[in-house]
Order: structure tokens, then sequence, then C-alpha cells
């Protein structure tokens, strides 16, 4: 019997090397992923991957699919059909392996109100089999000492979304799933707990669902953007930008015009007042220098300043899908 254990003993292990050198560079592997809810399609054959140490934004509409792909990810949720890879781990054949190396701040943040924050976290440790120092890294990490002696229910939701954070931390998981985790914070807290997912993300692999454009390109390496359930694009934050399928201007013309008559001409996306001009947006092959010229001389106008207007992410995005 002995012999037998050893062997069967021997063998796991062996898996486990197999595993974690297969897997040694991936994190997180999605492949043909499909999710019903009755007839309606949340998820429609979703593939892609994030390597470990990359920090991913999930992009997408309201009611696109990110939360339900975060909650299959993070085992909340069971797929249709499809594969679905965390560390070498399927989310079907070994749930609590993958929960044991994921971190994991759902939307709508689960908290015992009743409880006070250091009894909250040592409860979650406690469950993670994880020692009750940690509790102390987690409120100094998170910047919870202020309100630590007070219970979850009588926080500001800022400071409840620094607990899920703290929990979603604590038993030091290799990838961190945060689906909107700075909800409701101050433009103070904005600031500490960006500097705080920067960080994490040196060393552990975070996936970050946001619609805070300004918080992707300060935080994210790559961006995949999700719509109707289906992914339409996968690049580095830098590559969307300069792939985008428009162009625009900041132009100031000399006297009053009426922006919907620009609005009207074929091939312009959109027109917007700003406070240094108005800002022209074009499909890519028009030659907007050439339409604002012709449109100032139809109206009797001259043009003041008109220089190139690099697009956000913002606009990429609201490009992609709007259509």
């Amino acid at each position: 019997m002995l012999i037998v254990a050893a062997f069967i003993k021997k063998k796991h292990n062996l898996h486990e090397q197999i595993v974690k050198s297969t897997f040694a560079h991936m994190s997180i592997k999605v492949k043909n992923a499909v999710k019903l809810y009755g007839t309606q399609r949340a998820l429609n054959d979703v593939s892609f991957s994030i390597s470990s140490g990359e920090v991913v934004g999930f992009l997408g509409p309201n009611g696109a699919g990110k939360s339900t792909m975060m909650k299959i990810i993070t085992c909340y949720l069971a797929k249709t059909s499809g594969d679905v890879n965390v560390c070498g781990y399927s989310v079907d054949d070994d749930p609590i392996e993958v929960k044991r190396r994921v971190g994991y701040l759902p939307e709508t943040n689960p908290l015992y109100l009743d409880m006070y924050i250091v009894e909250f976290l040592r409860f979650i440790a406690g469950i993670n089999k994880t020692p009750k120092s940690r509790v102390e890294d987690m409120i100094e990490l998170t910047g919870l000492g202020p309100e630590r002696k007070k219970k979850i229910g009588q926080l500001s939701k800022g400071y409840r979304q620094r607990v899920g954070l703290a929990q979603a931390l604590i038993h030091d998981p290799e990838v961190l799933i945060l689906d909107e985790p700075t909800t409701g914070l101050d433009p103070n807290q904005l600031v500490e707990i960006r500097g705080l997912i920067k960080e994490l993300g040196k060393e552990k692999t975070v996936m970050l669902s946001t619609h805070i454009m300004q918080e992707v390109e300060m935080l994210c390496d790559r961006v995949i953007i999700i719509n109707k359930g289906t992914i339409l694009t996968d690049q580095p934050a830098d590559a969307l930008r300069s792939a985008s399928q428009s162009k625009a201007v900041l132009v100031r013309f000399s006297g009053a015009i009426n922006t919907s008559a620009i609005r009207k001409i074929n091939g312009i996306i959109r027109v917007k007042k700003m406070e240094q001009g108005i800002l022209v947006e074009s499909e890519k092959h028009i030659d907007l220098s050439r339409v604002l010229f012709e449109f100032a001389v139809n109206n009797k106008l001259s043009i003041d300043e008109s220089r190139p207007y690099e697009l956000g992410l913002e606009e990429v995005f609201r490009n992609l899908t709007n259509k």
C-alpha cells in the first residue's frame, strides 16, 4: 500500500510540474467560450489569453458580456461550452485550484455589513487558510487604517471597495480579476487605488473591467473590447489608438458656424464644440483639411487654426461599439 501511495503521489507531483511548465507564461487562456441564457448568447465563441504579469483592460458597453466572462474565469458561473484555464487549471476539472490562484472583486461587492473590518478579513483569511498576519498587511496596503474599527455597514462606498480589494488580495493570488474596482471612489481615493493596482500589476496578472478610459490608458498594457458577446479587438493600448478607423482635427473658424452643417458632410463622424475650438472627426480616408477648407470658403469664413487631434481610447471604444 505504501508503494502504491508513493507512486500516486509521485505521479501527481509530475502532473503538477508539467502543468506549471506548460502554462508558465500563460495565466488565463479562454478558447471558444460560449454562454447561453436560454436562447440569448451572452458569450459567442470568445477566445483570448493573458500572459503572466500583464495588466489587461476588458472593456465593453453594459450588457456586452464582461461580467459573465469574469464570473466564468473565477468559477462563479458555468459556461455552456468551450475551454477556460487559469494558471494551467481547468475551471471545469479543477475549480478549487483555480480559486486558490484567483483574487476576485465583483462589480457588486458582496460584504457582511454587520461585521467589523478586521473581523471580516480574519474570517476571509481563515477560509483561505491564510496566516492572520496578512490581515494587517492588507489593511495597510489598501489604506483601511483610519476606518479599521468600524463595521463595514458604516463605511462609505469607496471604503467598502477597499475592503473588497483587501479580501481579493488576502491569499496572495497570482491572478486578479477586478470588475469596476474604482466605482464610488472620490478623486483622492482614485489616485491611491489606481496606484495600488499599478504596483500589483508588476508581480501579478490583472484583468480589469472599467468604463473609465483614462484608467485604461494609465494602467493597462493591453485592451480587449467585447460587444454583444463577441470580441471586437485585442491589441496593445498604443496600437489600438493608432489602428483607429477615424481621424480628427481641432479647428477654429473666424466667425460663428452651424455645427450641424458640418455633420451633414459626407464622411464626417462627429462634431463637438470644445474650449479650444471645434473637434471634427471623420472616416480615415477623408481629406479632412480639404473638406474643412471648402466648408469655410462656401460659408465665407476663414480658418484661424487647424491642427491634428489625437483620438484617445474613448473615441476608439465608441467607434467600435456603436457599429
